[in-house]
């Protein structure tokens, strides 16, 4: 049966992939907040039910009715929470919480106007692509900030959502989709960037949720 823990699920392991390659049943258990033991339970489901292939210690990964119903919900996902940032200012900080609540009720006529309202965007407040009605979906940047040299800069193009905390503090030092960012030096685990007129530092893991692209050198 396709319920909302089924969708849920679907929906963070291809966040997962995305943000880590490898998705492992431990990633799941904490970015979903349940045990490992649920986490078993539900992939042998979910591989009963042709949505992923499982081989213990090489990951999950999802098949192409998997992939089909996961980019459904992260079309309304990512539409909602661009409908709340756009027409109702709600933080970006805040979108991914309530969208999840929506994502899984929305019908496809409030979808479509939805989208049409937002005159059909293609990317949500995060900088992430919003799939097409049809399953596609534009290739999002793998390099991340945390890869990035002294002497380089980048454009910011994407910046995972799946932690308020983490979006709070990267809004904090203007780490957001469309700016412009270059690395001064990287000691320890700590990255000391700036951002037009500032200068910030953050940790190599928050880096490690920062995608850019356009990387190039730093001209004097």
């Amino acid at each position: 049966m396709r319920t909302p823990a089924v969708e849920d699920y679907l929906k963070t392991i291809y966040e997962i992939e995305h943000e880590q390659g490898k998705v492992a049943t431990t990633a799941l258990a904490e970015r979903l907040r349940v045990t490992p033991a649920s986490v078993t339970g539900m992939i042998k489901k979910l591989a009963d039910m042709h949505l992923v292939a499982y081989e213990p210690y090489q990951g999950v990964v999802l098949t192409e009715a998997g992939r089909k119903i996961a980019l459904e919900v992260i079309r309304h996902h990512r539409l909602i929470e661009l409908y709340l940032a756009e027409a109702l200012g709600v933080p970006w900080d805040r979108v991914h919480e309530e969208a999840d609540k929506w994502e899984h009720v929305l019908s496809e006529d409030l979808e479509d106007r939805i989208d049409a309202l937002l005159g059909y965007p293609t990317l949500d407040p995060h900088g992430a692509p919003i799939p097409t009605r049809g399953g596609e979906v534009a290739p999002s940047p793998r390099e991340r900030l945390a890869d990035l040299k002294p002497t380089q800069m980048a454009l910011i193009a994407e910046v995972s959502d799946h932690d308020a905390v983490l979006l709070r503090e990267l809004g904090a030092c203007g780490i957001y989709p469309g700016t412009q960012v270059e690395v001064l030096a990287c000691e320890g685990e700590t990255m000391t960037l700036r951002l037009g007129e500032m200068v910030h530092a953050i940790t190599l893991d928050m880096a490690g949720f920062v995608f850019v692209q356009d990387v190039r050198p730093v001209r004097r």
